[in-house]
């Protein structure tokens, strides 16, 4: 083969993706961290501090970290010139400045053509309803008066930067949804309410899909979450053959319509008659998901790896006949690492302890989750299981 056929060949490989670019530094990223080295993968952290999460394991933070806000778009130009492809630990970027960026050929994965569907949730509503996927009835909050479709109860979440139950809100009474309105300063471009659905459970489904198109779905977990916080998840999932290839449906679909390299969290609502509705979507990993380190032959965070780096899925099928997880949730404003409580946990058969290394507690925060795995696919078990391991966490 001549020089120049050689040439032509190596121009059409894909580049080979050896160091990635995350931009966030929670604990996201710090178990992002713990998958890469099996995947001879190196990360790269864009974090505003050394105490981060995703650097508490750090021993060289000038070649694993560029220490700025994720915002900082000269940050994140310097972070493209050490990286093959830069991800996303959370949803609390700047598009249209990535944007930019983009442009100059920085590859992001997912794809800011994906997110920009995703980020505001009143208009993820509205990408879900042109699919034809089920989903509450849903508008923006223009006034502090409900729109005439809607009756109460109704739930008003804050369209930007909603997480761990911050920013959603359920209402019975008009006072609750004045309350609501002050709150956001009366601005119409916050919030959007929509439709309470009066599920029996809340499921949600990891879903991953390379850059070659190829889609790998986790096990189906129920989820319990209370004041709109998760507090456990278990696996696996009794579900009948016809809603199980529902979810498998609206994962592939959401996947394919967005082109998404990566992975993606799906919370869904399943009623009493059986009936499946979309509730967010995460385009990251998710709190749903971490089970998946001790129970799955894959990890979700080796899974978003794989996806954005070239690499074959991995195997999603659970190890395990059952397994729990439950997170341990800040219940006091202190400082303090719970040893004693976390060694309590790890105690319990078949359980593991990961802490996020954060050193301030606050009420709801997350600090950390354990997982157990069991040996029946009991759900009553599993539930059982998680209230244990909650009253270590919470005792006195």
């Amino acid at each position: 083969m001549s020089d120049f056929a050689i040439a032509a060949v190596s121009a059409q490989l894909p580049t080979p993706i050896h160091t990635i670019g995350v931009l966030g530094g929670g604990q996201l990223a710090w178990m992002l961290t713990k998958a890469a080295p099996s995947l001879g993968l190196n990360l790269i952290i864009q974090t505003p501090h050394a105490s981060d999460s995703a650097l508490q394991e750090s021993t060289d933070l000038e070649q694993q970290a560029i220490l700025a806000p994720i915002t900082d778009i000269a940050a994140t130009a310097k972070l493209a010139q050490y990286c093959q492809v830069i991800t996303f630990e959370n949803e609390f970027v700047d598009l249209e400045a990535l944007a930019t960026l983009a442009a100059e050929d920085v590859c992001f994965r997912p794809s800011l053509a994906s997110l920009t569907p995703l980020l505001d949730k009143y208009e993820q509503r509205t990408f879900l309803a042109k699919l034809g996927l089920p989903v509450p009835n849903f508008a923006p909050l223009e006034t502090q008066h409900l729109p005439a479709s809607f009756d109460f109860p109704v739930v008003i979440k804050a369209r930007r930067h909603g997480y761990d139950g911050q920013g959603t809100f359920i209402c019975h009474t008009p006072k609750d949804l004045a309350q609501c309105w002050q709150q956001a300063n009366q601005d119409p471009a916050v919030l959007m309410v929509e439709a309470f659905v009066p599920f029996a459970r809340e499921l949600a489904v990891m879903a991953a899909r390379s850059a070659t198109g190829e889609i790998s779905l986790f096990p189906v977990v129920e989820t319990y979450q209370h004041d709109q916080v998760c507090h456990w998840a278990i696996a696996p999932v009794q579900l009948s053959p016809t809603t199980q290839a529902q979810i498998n449906r609206i994962a592939s679909q959401i996947l394919e319509h967005l082109n998404f390299v990566g992975i993606v969290g799906i919370e869904l609502f399943q009623t009493a008659d059986d009936q499946v509705w979309v509730n967010e979507i995460a385009p990251r990993t998710h709190n749903s998901g971490h089970l998946t380190i001790d129970a799955c032959a894959t990890s979700q965070f080796e899974q978003h790896l794989r996806a954005i780096s070239g690499q074959p899925l991995g195997p999603t099928h659970l190890t395990t006949a059952g397994v729990v997880m439950v997170n341990l949730l800040g219940f006091e404003t202190a400082s303090d690492h719970y040893l004693h409580k976390r060694r309590a946990i790890a105690a319990l058969p078949q359980t593991s302890v990961h802490w996020y290394g954060k050193s301030d507690a606050r009420p709801g925060r997350k600090l950390g989750h354990a997982t157990m795995l069991l040996s029946s696919e009991d759900r009553t078990m599993a539930i059982n299981m998680a209230h244990k391991i909650e009253a270590l966490w919470y005792e006195g």
